[in-house]
């Protein structure tokens, strides 16, 4: 009989738990408003997350125009909600629905997407009234979270998901150099970097028409700002908590990234998932093909570590 009470009284509670909330929220840009998905587990006094995505033309889920439809940051705003944790995930000044913030999304710097998360974080703590936001980037949405670290405000700590823990110059080498079909590329495109990395504009007319879309005139001014900073230099400054995630299949930032993180910050925690790649999939070959594959697939579960590791960091801060 106790057994049975037992088991009546855990369904009740399974089924009096309320689904996770979703609401579209916005905060002040520049030019016009920037706007992003909360998405809120039933209760109160959750811990919230806000999301920074990668580099490009990536939305809020986590997807960009370019192929990428793995819907990595939907997928861990969802798991991280069946958890108890709320999360902020947004579109970028100047694209998707926040497109109205600027006039260009290329004329923008990560200094200025640091500003923009100083402002969500403001946003959010007036919306839930929390006393602290979580950050966490993804990719180059982890240097954003970084740089934002670097300025007062009310941060709970930062999450760097898939971070590269070198300056941007040094990890574009890699992975330019990763791939065997750019070899007749690599010396101009190398040379092409260290001029961004002196804070010189780039000429077109030395490059060939494979290099073009990389190095265009209208995002050269954001390349010399994020290939000036240095993320493990910026990390070693904070003070409030850090969780280092990284894959180990991951082909566009490597394990050493963490490792130098992680160097910089001892404190730091850090979390190696195994055979899970750049956007939280589980790849279990050194093929590349089928690495690359996971990107333009939302049907594939983000690897079973991700979510519970983020979970466990952020119940452990409390």
């Amino acid at each position: 009989m106790r057994i049975a009470v037992s088991l009546m009284l855990a369904m009740s509670l399974t089924a009096a738990s309320p689904a996770p909330e979703e609401s579209y929220v916005q905060a002040a840009g520049p030019d016009g408003p920037l706007k992003g998905t909360m998405l809120s587990p039933g209760g109160f006094n959750a811990p919230v997350i806000l999301m920074i995505p990668g580099s490009g033309p990536t939305d809020r889920d986590g997807n960009n125009p370019l192929g990428v439809k793995a819907a990595s940051l939907k997928l861990l705003a969802e798991g991280l909600a069946a958890r108890g944790i709320a999360t902020v995930r947004i579109d970028k000044r100047g694209m998707f629905a926040s497109a109205g913030a600027v006039p260009d999304a290329n004329a923008v710097t990560i200094d200025d997407y640091a500003t923009d998360v100083h402002v969500w974080v403001d946003a959010i703590r007036q919306r839930t009234n929390a006393k602290c936001v979580w950050l966490l980037g993804h990719s180059e949405g982890g240097l954003v979270a970084l740089r934002a670290g670097q300025r007062a405000g009310s941060l709970c700590g930062i999450i760097l998901v898939s971070t590269p823990g070198r300056p941007l110059g040094t990890v574009l080498r890699d992975q330019l150099k990763a791939n065997p079909a750019n070899a007749p590329l690599l010396d101009q495109a190398n040379a092409a970097i260290s001029d961004l990395e002196a804070g010189k504009h780039v000429d077109m007319t030395k490059l060939p028409p494979a290099l073009a879309q990389l190095f265009r005139p209208n995002v050269q001014d954001f390349l010399i700002n994020a290939m000036a900073l240095d993320p493990a230099k910026m990390l070693a400054s904070y003070r409030d908590p850090v969780l280092i995630l990284q894959g180990t299949r991951d082909i566009q930032v490597s394990v050493e990234d963490a490792n130098l993180l992680k160097a910089a910050r001892p404190s730091a925690t850090l979390v190696l998932l195994p055979d899970t790649n750049h956007v939280l999939k589980v790849v279990t070959s050194d093929s590349r093909a089928a690495n690359i594959a996971t990107y333009a697939d939302p049907g594939l579960p983000l690897a079973p570590e991700v979510v519970p590791s983020i979970a466990r960091f952020i119940e452990s801060a409390k």
